[in-house]
């Protein structure tokens, strides 16, 4: 009999292990946009586990109101739910694979461009800013500095911690622990160099920490309507919400609209692109790894380049 539990204590210890080892190989961001979709499914009728026809019927709703790319999420994130628990997942019957086309065919597949939020954009946007409650126009401005100069996504902006900052001589040395192209957290190190006056991000930075009273923990959080800085970190909604209001005070609501966190990011890459950097020396502050994805914005740029054959 203690032979017979002992075993069975091994077997559960064994099934509880796999489980986490499981659910680490997914992001925290990837789980959360999974738990929505699922919830989304079952608050519309369906049910885990169910038939191809409930998800082709519930994906044709869809159709009507979200694009492709939510679509697929919501498409894998069930997938995902029946194969967690042991189903037959309905998402890879030729009928779902069917719809799936004639929803890609119909809708398109062309991604939403974001503004690129470049130098000139950037700075006109810094100059407005400044006109906010003062601990809020210091990490404000701080936050987009620091986050076009590193060509930072959003996520990694709000995950930096003042441990993770390393002061030169020429600049500062940024340790990103994790990132969305490194889960296993590797880690990798982005240099940002020293600029000229009141556009210098690590001066900006710098003059935050310092009103703000930070010495250890997240560099940007959250700031009240009366001023307060929060201990806890920005979430990666409110860098999306910064940036499109500090768009929105300099080039108006039109541009807002096509504005995210994203902007940053895009804004550098397509900076250097016009800086006539190379593409690996881009890619050393961006992290890129794939070339199509930096092709994205360098091309735009070349072919403004292309001269008049008339």
């Amino acid at each position: 009999m203690k032979n017979a539990q002992h075993r069975n204590n091994a077997t559960s210890e064994v099934r509880r292990r796999v489980e986490t080892l499981t659910a680490a190989a997914q992001s925290e961001n990837t789980k959360k946009c999974y738990a929505s979709a699922v919830r989304h499914f079952l608050n519309h009728g369906g049910t885990i586990p169910c038939s191809a026809q409930t998800l082709m019927e519930y994906l044709a709703t869809l159709s009507l109101t979200h694009k492709v790319a939510s679509i697929e999420l919501r498409v894998i994130a069930i997938h995902n739910a029946h194969v967690t628990v042991g189903h037959p997942s309905p998402a890879v019957s030729p009928l779902v694979k069917r719809t799936m086309a004639g929803i890609r065919r119909t809708l398109g597949t062309a991604q939403r461009r974001v503004k690129a939020l470049v130098k000139d954009d950037l700075l006109e946007a810094l100059v407005l800013s400044d006109k906010q409650s003062p601990n809020r126009a210091a990490r404000d401005k701080a936050l987009l500095l620091v986050g076009f100069a590193g060509a930072f996504r959003r996520s990694e902006l709000v995950a930096l911690k003042v441990e993770d900052l390393t002061p030169h001589e020429a600049g500062l040395d940024v340790l990103l622990r994790r990132s969305k192209t490194d889960q296993e957290g590797q880690g990798r190190t982005v240099f940002i160099p020293y600029a000229k006056g009141a556009r210098c991000p690590v001066r900006a930075l710098n003059h935050w920490l310092e009103v703000a009273g930070i010495a250890e923990g997240y560099l940007f959080r959250a700031v009240s309507r009366y001023d307060r800085i929060s201990a806890r970190a920005l979430s990666a909604q409110s860098v999306a919400l910064i940036v499109k209001s500090a768009v929105r005070r300099s080039q108006g609501d039109v541009a807002a609209a096509s504005s995210s966190g994203h902007s940053l990011r895009a804004g550098y890459c397509t900076q250097a692109a016009m800086a006539g950097l190379a593409a690996w020396q881009i890619k050393e502050t961006s992290g890129h790894r794939s070339d199509a994805t930096l092709s994205k914005y360098i091309r735009p740029v070349q072919k403004r380049k292309i001269p008049s054959l008339l």
